[in-house]
C-alpha cells in the first residue's frame, strides 16, 4: 500500500488533489473546430481562469493541490524521463519528425507546448498548404483532469480516452504518477492494457461509494469492455466488490458521464438527474458482484438508489434542478448542476449559476457559501457542518463540465 494514494470512497477527507487551471490551449478552439475538440461553444480564457481560480483557490485552504503543468514541467526537467516521454509522445502523435523539436525546448516550454499545442511550420509548400494550424494539437480538455485518469482504493488507473484528442492527456498523468518523486506510483499504476476492440473507459464514470460498492456509469465515454477491464483488474483487491452500472444516453452531450447526472454529497445523500436515474426508461442499470475469489455475478437492478438499497444502505438523493419544473432539471443538468464535489463529508463544490439546486440543497440544510467570501476572509468553512461552497460557472460550464470533471483527487482519509 502507498501513502501517496488512496481513495475508499468519494466523501472521504480530501489530502491530495490535482488540477489544472485553463491557458492558451482553450483559446485554439474556434466555431470550425469546437465540435473536434469535444466542445459545443468557445470559452473566453479570462473569464474561465477567473472562475476556476475560485475553485482552486478555496481548495489550496482544504488539500494539497498541485497543478498539473507544474508537475509536468518538474518532469521535463528531468533529461532521461524527458527522452522517454518524447519519444512516446511521437508515437501517439504518429510525426516522429516532432522529437527533435521538442528536444530542443526547455522544460517550461516545453511543458507549455505538450498542453498548448505547437504551431505546424510552414517551411514547405505541404505544410504550407496543410489545414491544421498545430503540428502538436493543444489539450483543449486539459482542465478537466477527471477523466485521463483515477484512483479506485489502492490503485491508480490511467485511462484508455474514448477520443483520439485526449490521448496525450492519459499518457502525461501516466508519467507523473509513476516518475514524479510526489507519487511514484511504479506498482500502483495500472495501464489500459489489452482492453477487447480497444473497449474505453474514463474518470468521470466512476464514483466510490465506499469500500464494497462502486457506481460506473457505461456510454460514450466509457465501454462495456473499458469496465470489463477494470473489474479484472480490481481482482487484486481480493474482497468482494459491488460494481453498480448505469447505462447512459449518447445524447445530448451532457450525459458523457455517470458525475454529469449523479455524485454523492454525503455517506448517505447524492445529487441526481432524477428523469434519468430513477423515472422508467429504456437505460438498464446492473449489479456486477466480484466476489473474493475473483468470480463476478451479474444482474439486473432497479436503479443505482435501489440497487445500493437491496445491499443494505440507505441512501437519500436531491435533485438537481428541483422537482418542480423539468425545464429547470434540464437547463440546471446541461449546465452541469448534478456534477458534484465534496472535500469531506457533506461538504462540497458546485455552480452558483444552477440556483434551483442550490435552494433544494438549503432546504436540505446545506448553508450556501460563496467561494469568493471564503476568498476574502469573511467566512471560515470549518465553522460548518453541512454547505455547498459556489463558485461562478458562466462561461467553465460552456466547456461541458463542473466541480468534479475539474478535479483528480488522488488521496482522501476517513476523517475519525
Amino acid at each position: 500500500m502507498n501513502a501517496n494514494i488512496g481513495v475508499f470512497s468519494e466523501i472521504d477527507e480530501l489530502k491530495k488533489v490535482i488540477v489544472h487551471t485553463p491557458g492558451p490551449e482553450i483559446e485554439s478552439i474556434t466555431p470550425e473546430n469546437a465540435h473536434k475538440a469535444l466542445y459545443s461553444d468557445i470559452l473566453n480564457l479570462s473569464m474561465a481562469k477567473n472562475e476556476h481560480g475560485q475553485l482552486t483557490t478555496v481548495l489550496k485552504m482544504i488539500a494539497q493541490t498541485y497543478e498539473f503543468r507544474d508537475l509536468l514541467t518538474d518532469l521535463c526537467g528531468r533529461e532521461e524521463i524527458k527522452k522517454k516521454l518524447l519519444q512516446d509522445i511521437v508515437l501517439i502523435e504518429k510525426n516522429p519528425s516532432l522529437y527533435d523539436r521538442l528536444m530542443g525546448l526547455s522544460a517550461g516550454n516545453l511543458s507549455a507546448a505538450l498542453i498548448e499545442g505547437l504551431p505546424l511550420e510552414k517551411s514547405s509548400l505541404t505544410n504550407f498548404l496543410n489545414e491544421n494550424r498545430f503540428a502538436l494539437t493543444p489539450l483543449n480538455n486539459a482542465f478537466f483532469t477527471r477523466d485521463a485518469a483515477f484512483c479506485l482504493y489502492n490503485s491508480l488507473f490511467i485511462s484508455n480516452m474514448a477520443t483520439k484528442v485526449r490521448a496525450r492527456e492519459a499518457r502525461l498523468l501516466e508519467y507523473i504518477f509513476i516518475h514524479h518523486p510526489e507519487f511514484e506510483l511504479h506498482n500502483e499504476t495500472i495501464l489500459p492494457n489489452n482492453i477487447p476492440n480497444n473497449g474505453s473507459f474514463e474518470g468521470g464514470d466512476f464514483i466510490v461509494f465506499n469500500e464494497n460498492v462502486l457506481f460506473v456509469g457505461m456510454g460514450k465515454r466509457t465501454s462495456s469492455e473499458g469496465i470489463d477491464f477494470v473489474v479484472d483488474a480490481l481482482k487484486k483487491e481480493k474482497r468482494e466488490i459491488h460494481i453498480i452500472v448505469q447505462e447512459l444516453p449518447d445524447k445530448p452531450e451532457s450525459f458523457i458521464h455517470l458525475d454529469m447526472v449523479f455524485t454523492l454529497l454525503d455517506r448517505d445523500l447524492a445529487l441526481i438527474y432524477e428523469p434519468l436515474i430513477l423515472r422508467s426508461n429504456k437505460y438498464q442499470t446492473f449489479n456486477m458482484h466480484l466476489k473474493g475469489n475473483g468470480n463476478v455475478h451479474i444482474q439486473s437492478v432497479p436503479n443505482l438508489v435501489e440497487a445500493v438499497r437491496l445491499l443494505g444502505y440507505d441512501l437519500k438523493w436531491v435533485a438537481c434542478g428541483g422537482l418542480q419544473s423539468l425545464t429547470n432539471q434540464e437547463r440546471e443538468q446541461w449546465h452541469s448542476g448534478a456534477n458534484s464535489f465534496a472535500w469531506a463529508p457533506g461538504k462540497f463544490f458546485g455552480y452558483s449559476r444552477n440556483v434551483y439546486t442550490a435552494e433544494v440543497l438549503s432546504k436540505e440544510g446545506y448553508e450556501i457559501i460563496p467561494a469568493m467570501d471564503i476568498i476574502k476572509g469573511t467566512i471560515n468553512i470549518s465553522a460548518y457542518k453541512k454547505c455547498m461552497v459556489t463558485f461562478d460557472g458562466a462561461e467553465l460550464a460552456r466547456g461541458g463540465g463542473g466541480a468534479r470533471c475539474m478535479t483528480l483527487p488522488v488521496k482522501r482519509v476517513l476523517k475519525a
